[in-house]
């Protein structure tokens, strides 16, 4: 099978707006076109490709396997079109610009994010950042950069899903847990535990599995707020990560886990074209400039 085969920005186009529509009419609405030329365009696509890249059925168009993967690169290579342009026009000028797409799990998304932005906008006005606050468990922040949704992911990294190996980054803080229970309380820790789960991928394990007075978690928070909130209430005692605790209600108190506590790190990851772009690097060294002086304290 030849190797080489000639796909169109437009081909491109088509195999992400079926599969992010669900079906050929949906995607025909979005592109301006009709349904029988997306079909007629994705047979196409199949046939130079040598594969099925749609299960067709009365409820739409879904993905197959090589479909997905397919989408994924299309998007990325959508996007390293916008950064071609992008960068060709600000060339003379010298100037940074054009959108700039960022997963960020809940706590970074209000916590880490903000002032590094903040800054990003002072030094280069003309980049667009959009901020996609996403779970961290599963595929988390990571997934997004790997399916091309976002350029850049601030994700955990040494947790049970391993950063996929075709991204790269670097770790950009360690961030201890520490013990929270409501404000006063004389025995914090014969608490019931308060928990949510994206906490569950994140935290060290091994330390978690020797402390006897933990244990199996009765309320389940949707996230890191709501378990403060809970805490707050009196209904628990939770273990948690330095970003979610930058704003603590007044009901909760904070308790060092002592010089064995378990940490936490955090990080950004991206692709490797993406990682070369003007805007992504101009992320990059905001985000280190703003947690280096932080990191042993955070």
């Amino acid at each position: 099978m030849n190797d080489t085969v000639d796909l169109a920005p437009h081909d491109l186009r088509t195999l992400v707006a079926v599969a992010e529509e669900g079906g050929f009419s949906a995607a025909a609405l979005r592109l301006g076109t009709t349904q029988s030329a997306v079909s007629h365009a994705v047979r196409g696509i199949e046939r130079k490709l040598g594969v099925v890249l749609f299960e067709r059925g009365r409820y739409g168009a879904r993905p197959t396997a090589a479909g997905a993967r397919a989408v994924a690169h299309a998007r990325r290579v959508l996007r390293m079109l916008t950064v071609l342009v992008a960068e060709t026009r600000s060339a003379e000028g010298n100037e940074v610009r054009g959108p700039l797409r960022i997963a960020a799990f809940r706590s970074a998304a209000l916590h880490l994010l903000p002032p590094v932005l903040e800054r990003l906008a002072a030094r280069h006005p003309a980049i667009e950042p959009t901020v996609t606050v996403v779970r961290e468990v599963g595929a988390g922040t990571a997934g997004e950069v790997v399916e091309g949704r976002a350029d850049l992911g601030i994700a955990t990294f040494g947790t049970s899903s391993p950063i996929p190996s075709q991204l790269v980054g670097d770790v950009l803080l360690e961030e201890p847990y520490s013990l929270v229970h409501p404000a006063g309380h004389p025995e914090p820790r014969s608490l019931p535990l308060v928990d949510w789960l994206e906490n569950c991928s994140s935290y060290t394990r091994t330390w978690w599995a020797a402390q006897d007075w933990i244990p199996t978690a009765t309320v389940r928070a949707e996230d890191d707020g709501a378990v403060l909130s809970m805490v707050g209430s009196g209904l628990g005692m939770g273990i948690m990560p330095a970003l979610s605790l930058a704003d603590v209600p007044s009901a909760v108190e904070i308790t060092d886990l002592g010089p064995d506590r378990p940490t936490r790190q955090v990080g950004y990851v991206t692709t490797p074209e993406l990682a070369a772009s003007a805007a992504v690097r101009a992320l990059v060294r905001e985000l280190r400039g703003h947690v280096k002086p932080q990191v042993s304290g955070v």
